[in-house]
Order: structure tokens, then sequence, then C-alpha cells
């Protein structure tokens, strides 16, 4: 007995050893879907395996509470080693601040090879890089086509803004909710005010306002994308309570067939099924994605080939180990990528992935990002945190019919001179 206990005590001070000789590799996430979480529940295995001394743990924060809590962990020593990011001017933000940790001399050049340079710049500050990207997002329409055959609607017909008005005058007169939108987060909505400005200004109008001179945020091409929004509100296109309806929930209501369109990145695909009433939600069948109008008469001539959305990653922070470097190149590698091209999970990044997709509206999006002819990261990223609430803050007023189009930009040019 008394031999037993000594072995006993020996095999647990030896595990406890070993527990405190492991490596742990903390990765924080905005919540994806289940297929996305299960993926990454199989690589952190496989890396584990190959590695039994590095322990990698996932955490998952929901999208508006990530944000907030986000700037606050990384003040702290419970800051995660690799974070998802949007890249942007916050990330320039997170860098200055000295939250962020240069990988370009440890990642090797043959893993950066796999990456196109344009979506490198997206994590690199000043010649350092931060991070690495995972995939690139294009903001669509989703479309409910049993709602709109339903009202006579032929999507595909939807060209122009003033088509889309029409549809939607269309839709209501048939019954049917046009569009179903998450007002009370913002930035679902400031995807509008966003792709009109693209529209009415050129492709350059928002790099050309963040440089000053003669044009600013609040030249006429971001006045007029307060209009055109104008014009879409009075038609009142929206679910009742858009203000006070989440993402989420916007998401869920459009899968239930709520509506016929809902404007929100390609990666909604998997998640808004699961937050269906059945968890099923909407076929193949009875959906098809639709790019964001063009402008008849733009202020400036050249934004109908933009695009809008994306090239979402991971960046490494500062106290990060050279292993949580080592295991985000491994979630990124080939093979890893292939995988989440061949389940439809998302659009991976790393060349020749994409390949791999099956899914017909990852491939459409695959196909109008390579054709861009320029794709604008979304306004609230890549403008930094307070100019980016700026933006959000005004396109749900824009909505809600709480400002005109001129103080709408007047807002957003302050907040950018004053940043």
């Amino acid at each position: 007995m008394k031999f037993y206990a000594t072995s006993a005590l020996a095999l647990i001070l030896g595990a406890g050893t070993a527990s405190a000789q492991q490596t742990e590799v903390n990765i924080l996430r905005v919540q994806p879907g289940d297929e996305e979480q299960a993926f990454y529940a199989e690589v952190e295995a496989a890396y584990e395996a190959e590695h039994p001394d590095i322990d990698v743990v996932f955490e998952y924060i929901a999208n508006e509470a990530y944000k907030s809590k986000l700037p606050t962990l990384l003040q702290s020593d419970a800051r995660p080693d690799v974070f998802y990011s949007w890249g942007g001017e916050t990330l320039r933000e997170q860098a200055e601040a000295g939250f962020l940790r240069s990988i370009g001399d440890v990642v090797p050049e043959d893993v950066l090879a796999t990456f196109p340079q344009a979506a490198l710049e997206a994590y690199t500050v000043d010649g350092e890089l931060y991070g690495l990207p995972l995939y690139a997002t294009e903001v669509v329409f989703w479309v409910n086509t049993d709602l709109t055959e339903q009202a006579g609607v032929d999507h595909t017909a939807i060209e122009t803004w003033d088509d889309l008005l029409q549809a939607v005058q269309t839709l209501k007169d048939a019954g049917v909710t046009p569009i179903i939108a998450g007002g009370q987060d913002k930035w679902p909505v400031h995807f509008y005010w966003s792709y009109l400005a693209l529209r009415e200004g050129g492709p350059d109008v928002v790099t050309a306002a963040m440089e000053g001179g003669d044009t600013t945020f609040e030249s006429e091409p971001f006045v007029a994308a307060g209009e055109d929004m104008a014009e879409l509100v009075a038609l009142e296109p929206f679910q009742p309570g858009v203000m006070g309806t989440t993402y989420e929930t916007a998401s869920g209501m459009f899968a239930d067939g709520q509506g016929a369109f809902h404007l929100m990145g390609d990666w909604d695909y998997l998640p808004m099924r699961g937050r269906a009433t059945d968890g099923v939600g909407l076929s193949d069948d009875q959906l098809a994605i639709m790019r964001f109008p063009t402008i008849s008469d733009p202020v400036t001539e050249g934004g109908d080939g933009a695009t809008l959305g994306g090239i979402n990653g991971w960046a490494v922070s500062a106290d990060a180990s050279d292993e949580a470097v080592d295991f985000l190149t491994f979630l990124l590698n080939q093979d890893n990528q292939e995988t989440v091209a061949e389940r439809g999970i998302f659009i991976p990044i790393v060349e020749g992935a994409d390949s791999a997709l099956s899914n017909p509206f990852f491939q459409q999006v695959a196909s109008d990002i390579q054709n861009s002819d320029y794709h604008q990261v979304f306004l609230d990223q890549y403008l930094g945190a307070s100019v980016g609430a700026t933006v959000n803050d005004v396109s749900a007023d824009l909505i809600a019919g709480a400002t005109t189009p001129e103080e709408a930009a007047a807002r957003v040019r302050e907040a950018w001179d004053f940043r």
C-alpha cells in the first residue's frame, strides 16, 4: 500500500511537471459558425499530436463583445497570443501602441510566398508584418429567390441603384418585406454608405479623403452616398423594428424567409442557417447572390467595378511565442486551407486553395474579388476604431432618418480630422 501511494504521488507530480512544461498558445476569434469551429478543433488536435509540448486553446466571443473587449484584453496580462483582425487603421493603431509582434523574420519565406502580396500588405505597418491573412470577403446582397419570384422581381436584372429602388417598391406592393437588416449593431448598415461612396466617388475616393487635399469626407461623393440612402429609406424597405434588430437576429430572419434581400458578407452563408428557427434555413435552390448595384449618374466615374469586403486574418500580440507563430503558419498551410474550401466554410486566401471551392456562391465571390478594380476593406476597420465608429453611427442614423446626408458626411470628416 505504501508503494502504491508513493507511485501514485510520483505519477501525479510527473503529470504536473509535464503540464507545466507545455507552452500554451491562446487564439481569440470572433464567434464563427459551428462548421468553422469544428475545423479549428481538427487543426488544433492535429498540431498538438505533432507537438505534444504545446497546448492550443481557441476562445470565441460574439462580434460586438469582441470589438469592445479586445482593446482591454490587449492591455492586460490576459491578452491572446493570436487574435482575429480586420487589418486597416485599427491594426496600425495596435502596432503603434506596442500591442503587436513583428513576425516577418519568423515566418519562413516559402510560407510567405503562398500569400498574395496585397493580402500581406493588409497586415503590414511601416514595412513590418504583424499578422497573416485568412480569407477575403465580399459584401453582397443575399437574395431569397422564392420571394423575388413571388413578387415578380428578376434579381438578375437589377444593375443600378434605381433598379434596386424599383424592386423594393415592387416587393412592397406584393406584400413582401424587401430588406432585412441588423440596424442595432450599426456595422451591417454601414455597408450601404460605404458601397455608395465608392460607386459615387470612384475606387480612390476613400484613400483620397484620408490623404486630405481637394477631397475630404465631406466632399460631394460622400454626401451623395447619404442622399442615395435617403431615397431607399423613404421607401420604408426594412422589416419592422430594424433599429432594434441585431446582426445575428437579422441573419436568422433572412434564413427564415422573412425578407427578400439581406446585404451581408459571403461569410454569412453557413451561420445564417444555424440561426434559422429550424437550424436549416433556405436551401441553395432558394438562394442567390447579387453584386451591389452601380449608380446611373455618379459624381465621379469609375466606381462600378469596386468591391467592398475584408481581407480578414490574424494578428500576433507582442508577447506571443515563436510556437504561436508556428501554429498560425500550420493553420494557414495549403492542406488546411483546401479543406475549408472543399467544405465551403470560407474562401481561403492562400494561393491555389480556392481551386478546391465547390460552393457556387463562393466561386462567384472569388471571381468578383479577382476581377474587381479595387477591393475596399470595411470602412469601420479601415479608418480606425474611432472614425470607424462614426461611420457606423452616421449610417445607422441615416437608416433611422435621424440625420441628413450633409450632416453625416460632416461628422465623418470631423472624426477623421480630429482622430
